[in-house]
């Protein structure tokens, strides 16, 4: 399965996702070209190297030399690939943040502080206990937990007491003094007071 915006837009990320995986992807994948290249002009210095070694032949130390450079090789191939790993834990990881709503301005900031060194990817390519590094997000990084809420819209002025507002013409109308005196003080702002 190839690596592509299509795939992470599939699997349900949002732009501004998108674009971070894909620039992390990218540094990643352009760190290890660089050490490719480097390892390929290695690659070409072999023959070089090997008729040095039948020259070495004759001195003792040769094997020593050999031994030494292969364990030095074999160091850079196995730090390569624990770079390439905890990429991956760290993308995963960004991933799982993301996924427990912590905000978009502090996510390199909590990566930057995340002991990395605990958590391990599985077989399947997800993260090892992710039930609990969810809980532990949540717990250690609730500051940053990003929250929303609905509320219905502000009435500015609702009616007081929640009775009907009358009309000028509505409150001449009312045969009763008593009452349409009451009616008046109810609704004085219709008559100017």
């Amino acid at each position: 399965m190839a690596f592509t915006r299509s795939y992470l837009k599939s699997i349900g990320l949002t732009k501004e996702q998108e674009d971070a995986v894909m620039d992390e992807h990218v540094s990643v994948t352009d760190a290890l070209k660089q050490q490719r290249d480097a390892f390929k002009a290695d690659a070409e210095k072999v023959p070089g190297l090997n008729q040095q070694i039948a020259a070495l032949e004759a001195e003792k130390g040769y094997k020593k030399k050999y031994e030494d450079e292969h364990t030095a090789h074999e160091a850079l191939k196995q730090k390569i690939a624990d770079d390439e790993t905890a990429a991956k834990v760290k993308a995963a990881y960004r991933q799982l943040l993301t996924e427990e709503k912590v905000s978009e301005k502090h996510l390199d900031a909590v990566l930057r502080a995340t002991d990395f060194s605990g958590i391990k990817l599985g077989k399947d390519g997800k993260l090892e206990n992710e039930n609990d590094l969810r809980e532990n997000a949540k717990k250690e990084w609730s500051d940053f937990i990003v929250t929303t809420s609905e509320r219905g819209a502000h009435v500015s002025t609702p009616p007081a007491g929640g009775k009907a507002v009358k009309t000028k013409e509505e409150i001449f109308a009312i045969k009763d003094t008593a009452e349409r005196q009451k009616a008046i003080a109810e609704n004085h702002e219709l008559f100017g007071f």
